[in-house]
């Protein structure tokens, strides 16, 4: 689990009495189904509309929205936890006398949304008071009555919980006979129901649904003591309950035989290759520090993506509006007017809000910009940042990137990554051929621990498998492996980047950004690729 997660979900493990704040009440299974009728979201965004700007304000947003969510948690042969909970109100922003305001209200009624209205109204103005700067909207086109829904085949809500219960033991059993001396395996369903409205003459209608499997495989050697751990392969993914349905072609199998998984995930092939694999990593010998040409598998590659170019490149984050959560950012506005050179010409990374599949895709933010792709790196030069409605006009835009997103209808919306991804090779090149050109190397497999400095310059990574290449051949597995980066000098190493055959998303399925605190869901594409020269250490640590 990577610390994101953890920050956001260590509350679930003292049971669902103890709920994380962005959950919301638990409710039972059943009331998962229900949903707010659009006639009736209409009226009450209407309601606010109306109060805002007869109370003065120039402009006026309304997000009512329904947060799903439920988390299945299982150890072995036991069910460790259950949540199922609910988040249901209403959040009104305004901007009054060039400032903004925000209130919300888990009344849902017209005359309690009005309200809020008004409220966040006054607040706009006690603001405009010691504001310096006023702030400037960049236009949005109203879209009148739109809708968009993730495009999924099985509602995961809908499965009921004893057929998840059944799957995730049955993976536990199927570690364990395969070798495992514990296991750990989860599922996360999100369901996001939010209608939004604006002054601008948007009435959006939306329907996410996410879903992540991930699970913990652990392999002990009793005469020694020594343990090792596998995580699981998969990816959180924007995508129905057909996601775990194992759809063989839905799976790429690396030179080594490691399994890894694109738009289906088979959770009980996975548990038993990790548990295989994580007594072999029992008896891996440890690697030697030095430099090293890596080959990365985007069940990796994803993590170093959003760390050292997703987060590095958010317009807040680069103006030092915002610095939770490891800092501002290296990547200045003056080294977009000088197109530095952030990676190698082979390297383009593109932001994108509409890819299928991915945990970031809708059709609209959350202040009803209709989402899109656009590049931030191009043929290794910095050429853009993401934006959001009153950021636009810093870079000299007429429009926002749609990168806006609130956790909660509680919360106010802000800037969030969108998806961002690494362009596949032009020139056909598999995984086999990739490595069959490396003297000196290390393909590594999955995500790991990970360090990175205050401006996103300076990193550190480790991962789930290590692979030893050597004049061209995987030779064995080795143990205790990280790399070290500067940001720049890693992606001008890139030499080499695998067709789109092999393009593949990973993903954080609770990224958190802000303070307070808020949590989203991001993926990261990319195919496998390789970066030569890199620093490798050896994390082993002894005891005395």
């Amino acid at each position: 689990m990577q610390r994101r997660d953890f920050l956001a979900l260590g509350g679930l493990g003292v049971g669902s009495l103890v709920l994380p704040s962005f959950l919301g009440k638990a409710i039972a299974a059943e009331q998962l189904l229900t949903t707010l009728d659009v006639a009736v979201k209409k009226q009450l965004a209407d309601a606010a509309l109306q109060a805002a700007t007869s109370a003065g304000a120039s402009y006026c947003d309304v997000r009512i929205g329904r947060y799903l969510r439920q988390f299945v948690m299982t150890r072995e042969d036991k069910v460790q936890n259950v949540v199922n909970a609910e988040s249901l109100g209403t959040g009104v922003r305004v901007i009054a006398d060039g400032a903004w305001g925000f209130a919300a209200t888990n009344t849902v009624t017209a005359d309690a949304i009005a309200e809020a209205a008004r409220r966040a109204t006054a607040i706009a103005r006690a603001n405009a008071k010691i504001q310096t700067e006023r702030v400037q909207l960049a236009p949005a086109p109203g879209h009148g009555e739109v809708s968009w829904r993730t495009p999924i085949r099985k509602n995961a809500m809908e499965v009921p919980i004893a057929e998840k219960v059944e799957l995730l033991l049955g993976v536990n059993a199927a570690a364990i006979e395969a070798g495992a001396s514990f296991v750990n395996s989860t599922l996360f369903l999100v369901n996001e129901q939010k209608y939004f409205a604006s002054t601008d003459g948007s009435y959006i209608d939306q329907d996410v649904h996410r879903i992540w499997a991930p699970m913990t495989v652990t392999a002990i050697d009793k005469a020694s003591g020594k343990f090792r751990t596998r995580a699981g392969l998969s990816s959180p993914m924007g995508l129905g309950y057909e996601y775990l349905d194992g759809d063989a072609s839905q799976k790429f199998v690396s030179p080594n035989g490691v399994v890894n998984y694109g738009l289906s995930y088979d959770m009980r092939e996975d548990a038993i290759a990790a548990a295989r694999q994580a007594q072999e990593k029992l008896k891996a010998p440890s690697v030697e520090p030095g430099r090293y040409d890596l080959v990365l598998d985007p069940s990796h590659l994803w993590l170093t993506i959003h760390e050292n170019v997703g987060h590095p490149l958010e317009l807040d984050r680069v103006l030092g509006y915002e610095a939770n959560y490891a800092g501002t950012s290296f990547a200045t506005l003056d080294k977009r007017e000088q197109r530095f050179q952030y990676g190698s010409e082979r390297v383009t990374l593109f932001a994108d809000k509409i890819q299928p599949g991915s945990l970031g895709a809708v059709g609209y933010d959350d202040e009803g910009v209709k989402c899109k792709r656009w590049n931030l790196v191009e043929d290794g030069k910095l050429v853009d940042y993401q934006t959001i409605r009153d950021q636009a006009h810093i870079l000299g835009k007429t429009e926002s990137d749609g990168c806006c997103y609130a956790d909660s209808w509680s919360s106010v919306q802000f800037q969030r990554m969108p998806n961002v991804s690494l362009a596949p090779g032009k020139d056909k090149l598999s995984v086999a051929d990739m490595i069959s050109n490396v003297e000196n190397g290390i393909y590594i497999i999955g995500d790991g621990s990970f360090s990175i400095d205050q401006q996103r310059y300076n990193a550190q990574f480790g991962g789930q498998l290590f692979y030893e290449i050597k004049n061209g051949r995987i030779t064995r597995m080795l143990e205790d492996v990280a790399y070290q980066i500067r940001t720049p000098e890693f992606w001008n190493g890139c030499s080499a980047i695998c067709d789109d055959s092999d393009y593949r998303l990973g993903g954080s399925f609770f990224d958190g950004k802000g303070q307070p605190s808020q949590v989203s869901a991001v993926s990261h594409g990319s195919s496998t690729a390789r970066f030569d020269g890199m620093n490798v250490i050896n994390t082993a640590r002894s005891l005395g």
